[in-house]
């Protein structure tokens, strides 16, 4: 069987694809899709080896996106329809606790994820999209959920457990679930290898730190805490999202403030966060008004690292000792600021960053510690789509 795998990530507005060797990581084409539904600015940019190709024009669904650039992959001689795709592997936020190990999709589990739109309504309707568009388009082809939320179906259940009524809880599904799993396993398996020692002796703690946030406590493999909670709000200060919150704010908003509930979910998950505190949302901005002295931005930063910091003392005492720490994704992998500042002052726990490694970029996974540090920090490159290709590519070989 073929291992080239589609991978695909349906966004409200967007999809992200890459067509990849799953036993290599060699990746073929890949491309994004832009401002779907919108009537002006939408675009396409895919690109397969040295060659780019960009498609700008209104998008008005995810089908005529797909369509698009399936089109494009002919038109860089990548024909997906007889280039020997193996499977498709789409990434899927919300299983609930009906899912957590990738699945072969069929029409009961397509219904089943769009079921669970309730527990993630920004996310999960339009990965149902994704999928059926994309059996349309390939009919035959094996298609592989794999979710967001599965690393951590394993919390234990004082960490999964909301303190409100238990059988509204059991009512409704309400529960920590987590998301970012992909990457959260990936790299810390990455870490594992690289440090030259079994994910099953060691005890980490993982910082995926992007536009989104979530940080995870891993003890011997197996996922024991992550920040986000029943929605990818709960937790790290991210880029438009608040992370922790009184809960009281809420009603506060709606009975005091005068907003009504979908200007407060428009405020918490677009309008909070770096974004809410200074006005921008990347991080690359926020530095530049940070040189610049804006007091807002200044805030902000400092708002972002009392909350990581505060949760890697939370799981340090969690996790009783700790052999690596990973700092991962955009802001993660990129932002020495961040990494230093995040562990700052805690050498009396093993934890130290060697200035000049920090500063250094270099591909590939890093170590930022000194040499003999007790606990080894590190930089780890997630690969979201790799990880998803292999999973799919080795459940269709199973089946």
């Amino acid at each position: 069987m073929s291992d080239l795998v589609l991978v695909l990530n349906s966004g409200s507005s967007s999809i992200k694809y890459q067509l990849l060797h799953a036993d290599t990581a060699e990746v073929l084409a890949s491309g994004l899709v832009e401002k779907i539904g919108e009537t002006q600015g939408g675009r396409i940019t895919h690109e397969c080896g040295d060659r780019e190709l960009v498609h700008d024009g209104a998008i008005p669904d995810h089908r005529a996106g797909l369509r698009q650039a399936f089109e494009m992959f002919r038109e860089t001689g990548l024909d997906l329809t007889t280039v020997g795709v193996g499977a498709v592997g789409h990434r899927v936020v919300h299983g609930g606790e009906v899912f957590w190990e990738p699945t072969l999709i069929t029409d009961d589990v397509v219904r089943t994820i769009r079921e669970l739109s309730v527990l993630a309504p920004l996310h999960n309707p339009a990965n149902v999209i994704g999928i059926e568009s994309t059996r349309e388009l390939l009919p035959g082809i094996p298609q592989v959920a794999v979710f967001d939320t599965g690393f951590f179906h394993s919390l234990p259940e004082a960490a999964r457990t909301y303190a409100i009524d238990a059988k509204v809880a059991a009512a409704h599904g309400i529960r920590k679930y987590g998301f970012h799993g992909t990457s959260h396993q990936y790299v810390s398996e990455k870490a594992a290898e690289f440090l030259g020692r079994p994910s099953s002796e060691l005890n980490q703690i993982v910082f995926h730190l992007g536009n989104g946030a979530s940080a995870s406590a891993i003890a011997g493999g197996v996922a024991i805490d992550t920040t986000m909670g029943l929605t990818p709000l709960e937790g790290l200060v991210m880029g438009t999202r608040p992370g922790d919150l009184d809960p009281g704010i809420m009603p506060h908003l709606i009975h005091v403030a005068g907003l009504d509930l979908k200007q407060v979910e428009q405020l918490l998950n677009r309008d909070s966060g770096i974004k809410g505190l200074s006005g921008v949302n990347d991080f690359r901005e926020l530095q530049e008004l940070i040189d610049g002295g804006d007091p807002a931005a200044e805030l902000a930063y400092a708002v972002y690292i009392h909350r990581l910091r505060r949760y890697l003392g939370a799981y340090l005492v969690e996790l009783g000792a700790v052999d690596d720490i990973v700092f991962t994704a955009g802001v993660g992998e990129n932002s020495a600021a961040v990494r230093a500042d995040a562990l700052a002052g805690l050498s009396g726990f093993g934890i130290e960053i060697d200035p000049a490694r920090n500063e250094t970029r270099a591909p590939g996974v890093r170590r930022i510690s000194p040499d003999g540090a007790r606990v080894s920090v590190l930089v780890v490159p997630t690969n979201e789509e790799f990880a998803i290709a292999r999973a799919a590519n080795d459940l269709v070989t199973a089946s």
